[in-house]
């Protein structure tokens, strides 16, 4: 569920050319897709090259988009909800690869990511400022869970066991686009490259002057309009997907309510402020920077390293927690 808004790994790109190399240069093209700003930066040595590759790794995000898409009653993924419990339904290989990885990944967590939550999702409304009731929440929980979505790859179907069910990969599509796209444009011949969707992110190779790339996150309570930076990760050939409190929300009553939402209550969880995840994929960085979210500092941390991922967390006091095998090249800001 981490829209544009949701999430706020900020980029720090240099797009200009290096002083060792002035044939590469970093170019950059924007497009709204997936109800979100898709940002894709490429090295080459020729802008007809690279607008090439990047035209591609855009089609490519586009045509996924259609397939996963919660609104559209066009989408294989609608399809896939109008026939819980009545029967299975054929989906193209990437939507049968995105459910898996969201299952696995919801097995891993015990549930605490869970691609099942849509009939909670759907009582929500954070730009109206709806809450649900109490009663409303616990009618629908029962449908929540992953274990009831049956995968068959060989006939390349998806059925979910219960009528009322609704699968939400909100949590890890844009992560799954975000591979998809950098996948796509390697195999245009692009060797160096970034891909931002919303605040998934997925690197590959380096910048022209043979660097990693410097991705920055927000602090999620700055004071001011102008973005603050509270920490810097240098990257190169991972993903980072960042998780936050701080966008999708309202404020009722002095308490915060937000988009990410805890399975087994239907209700935001209070553990964390920001999540980010480090690992080889932005699908699993995107869906397990939401588990690590729901479970806290403690038990994050311990999943993510038990996944062979890294994790910075910022707890709901404000205090900042990572895994050791990020501590050479993560850098935390001065009076953080």
């Amino acid at each position: 569920m981490k829209y544009l808004s949701a999430l706020f790994i900020l980029l720090l790109l240099i797009t200009s050319l290096s002083c060792g190399d002035r044939k590469r240069s970093v170019y950059r093209k924007t497009m709204p897709l997936m109800d979100t700003i898709v940002s894709i930066s490429v090295v080459s040595g020729s802008k007809d090259e690279a607008e090439r590759g990047m035209d591609k790794a855009f089609a490519a995000i586009d045509r996924f988009g259609t397939l996963i898409n919660f609104f559209s009653e066009k989408s294989e993924l609608s399809e896939i909800n109008r026939n819980a419990g009545t029967r299975e339904t054929r989906v193209s290989p990437e939507t049968i690869d995105v459910i898996e990885m969201a299952v696995i990944t919801a097995e891993k967590s015990g549930g605490a990511f869970d691609p099942s939550i849509g009939p909670v999702v759907k009582l929500w409304d954070f730009l109206k400022r709806k809450k649900p009731g109490g009663e409303e929440i616990r009618r629908v929980l029962p449908l929540i869970d992953f274990r009831n979505i049956v995968i068959d790859r060989q006939n390349s179907t998806v059925f979910l066991k219960n009528k009322g069910m609704l699968l939400d990969l909100g949590g890890i599509a844009k992560g799954y686009a975000a591979d998809l796209a950098a996948d796509t444009l390697i195999k245009s011949g692009i060797r160096d490259g970034l891909v931002s969707i919303a605040g998934d992110i997925r690197t590959f190779g380096v910048k022209p002057d043979n660097s990693p790339w410097t991705i920055g996150i927000k602090n999620p309570r700055q004071t001011g309009e102008k973005d603050e930076i509270i920490a810097r990760i240098r990257l190169s050939g991972k993903a980072i997907s960042t998780a936050g409190d701080y966008e999708r929300f309202f404020i009722d009553d002095n308490r915060r309510y937000h988009h990410l939402l805890d399975p087994e209550t239907g209700y935001p969880a209070g553990l964390c402020r920001s999540v980010s995840v480090i690992a080889g994929k932005a699908a699993l960085t995107d869906a397990v920077s939401t588990a690590v979210f729901i479970l806290g500092p403690e038990k994050g941390l311990k999943l993510a390293q038990d996944m062979g991922m890294d994790a910075i967390i910022i707890d709901s006091s404000g205090t900042i927690h990572s895994t050791p095998g990020i501590k050479d090249i993560l850098s935390i800001e001065k009076g953080n």
